[in-house]
């Protein structure tokens, strides 16, 4: 696929904007492979850190393991729905934590097949990363689901495998907990053909 073709996959609400994928991962799970277009020129520290755990190998033996669906965020006033994973639980060192890219300085929403970096308060996120499942923009620059309304970084969007996002989502919960957690078995580089 090369780029062109690869921007002929999104809808016009996502190809608007996303003018300039640069790069692509693949993230191989057993439930299949889901390809993502990384938006290095509107959220490069966030990308440029992804990708440091990608290229160190990081993310090969991690996990998805969070599933947030309606049903599962009883004591949250604002519902989402997202997947989450994050690098190999064996290997304790991260690397260090990251400046938040507001989207409201990228321009980059929370929209179906997002993919975004997990965090606690601002500038903590490290590895975890999550993908939306329809769009979310409460998870915008002044959205309501995280209580200092700085919102989440978006950084790219998936071009294919949405359909293996919501298999992982229907995966068996405990809370919000994936049991057992579905295997990152890598995340890679892949080239526009």
């Amino acid at each position: 696929m090369n780029r062109r073709s690869a921007l002929t996959l999104l809808t016009a609400p996502l190809l608007a904007q996303e003018k300039n994928l640069r790069v692509l991962v693949k993230i191989e799970t057993p439930l299949g492979d889901i390809t993502v277009a990384l938006s290095g020129d509107r959220a490069p520290n966030t990308v440029e850190n992804f990708l440091r755990y990608v290229d160190a190998g990081r993310y090969d033996g991690g996990v998805f393991h969070r599933s947030v669906k309606p049903g599962n965020q009883p004591q949250s006033p604002v519902k989402i729905e997202v997947i989450q994973g994050g690098p190999n639980p064996a290997v304790k060192a991260k690397f260090p934590p990251i400046a938040l890219e507001r989207t409201s300085v990228t321009g980059l929403k929370h929209v179906n097949g997002a993919i975004s970096m997990a965090r606690d308060s601002a500038d903590t996120a490290t590895g975890d990363f999550f993908v939306c499942i329809g769009d979310q923009p409460e998870l915008d620059f002044g959205g309501k689901r995280n209580p200092d309304g700085q919102g989440f970084a978006a950084f790219g969007l998936v071009l294919k495998g949405l359909d293996v996002v919501r298999k992982i989502q229907q995966s068996p919960v405990t809370a919000q907990k994936i049991t057992p957690p579905i295997a990152i078995k890598s995340i890679s580089r892949v080239d526009f053909p």
